[in-house]
């Protein structure tokens, strides 16, 4: 009894209250982020310090439960939250004006970029970096530009259906910038499958997990080793697939100029917010 006290001791009290809010409310983030198309979750978790923990932690979860695992735990109740609880918001809030939607969490992205400039530099800067930058973006912008030119494909949604999607979704968690929702807008699985999330359908929201799940126990070891032995050129690879991500979703046709005019605004929010939350995460690191 001791031991199970001492431990959800350490689940909330790991970090300051305020830095656990914090946390949490980066969660938020990113589980409500997860089902915009155009938007890695991978991304959200790079820019709000929580991509390399997570897959230090995927990688080893024995080994590294007591460290990390109460580190992330605030960010995994915030995340269970912005997916559920606002997953329908969003969903209604992209059938309504999905452009306002998009610059909303461009703006997001923008904002935290600086944030992972600076961590992509804490080991320095060199000429692999710049080219791990370079090449990086221009796949993804290519990989972009294919599935912009390719008709969309009709599938019948059922279970084994929706375990790939939980794939994609873990594969754009391991990869930040790996867009999987624009995958699953391609094969027409995007609408189905956020329907059955809304609704909390388990034959849609199991398959989804279960694919999640394997897709970042399998690879997180890999991509763990490649931070810890090539840090540099593995962030700004990073660094190229955000920026790259970003600029492929911006939208490029508005109803009116007062749309355009309320969708900066969405985006200067996205940006303050974003920002101000990198800015927090430096200065807790420091």
């Amino acid at each position: 009894m001791y031991r199970l006290l001492h431990w959800i001791k350490e689940l909330f009290f790991a970090m300051s209250p305020r830095r656990w809010l914090l946390r949490m409310l980066q969660g938020v983030l990113v589980g409500s982020g997860a089902i915009l198309p155009g938007i890695s979750g991978g991304v959200l978790c790079v820019m709000f310090g929580l991509y390399q923990p997570m897959m230090e932690f995927f990688a080893h979860p024995f080994r590294n439960f007591r460290r990390i695992f109460p580190q992330l735990f605030p960010a995994g109740v915030g995340w269970i939250l912005g997916f559920f609880a606002f997953a329908k918001l969003i969903t209604l809030f992209f059938s309504a004006d999905s452009n306002m939607a998009v610059w909303l969490f461009i703006g997001l992205i923008a904002g935290a970029v600086p944030s992972l400039y600076h961590q992509a530099g804490r080991e320095g800067r060199g000429r692999s970096g710049w080219i791990a930058l370079v090449v990086s973006a221009v796949l993804m912008g290519a990989f972009f530009w294919v599935l912009s030119r390719k008709a969309a494909v009709e599938i019948v949604p059922n279970v084994f259906w929706f375990g790939f999607c939980g794939v994609l979704w873990g594969l754009s968690l391991v990869v930040p910038g790996m867009s999987s929702s624009s995958t699953l807008i391609f094969l027409g699985l995007f609408e189905p499958m956020t329907a059955g999330i809304a609704h909390l359908n388990p034959l849609v929201i199991l398959p989804i997990f279960v694919g999640a799940a394997l897709t970042v126990v399998l690879m997180a070891r890999l991509v763990n080793r490649m931070f810890r032995r090539h840090y540099c050129a593995a962030y700004h690879t990073v660094l190229g697939f955000v920026l790259a991500s970003t600029a492929a979703i911006v939208p490029l046709s508005y109803g009116s100029a007062g749309e355009a005019a309320l969708c900066l605004g969405c985006a200067a929010a996205g940006f303050a917010c974003a920002w101000w939350l990198g800015r927090r995460e430096i200065l807790a690191s420091e």
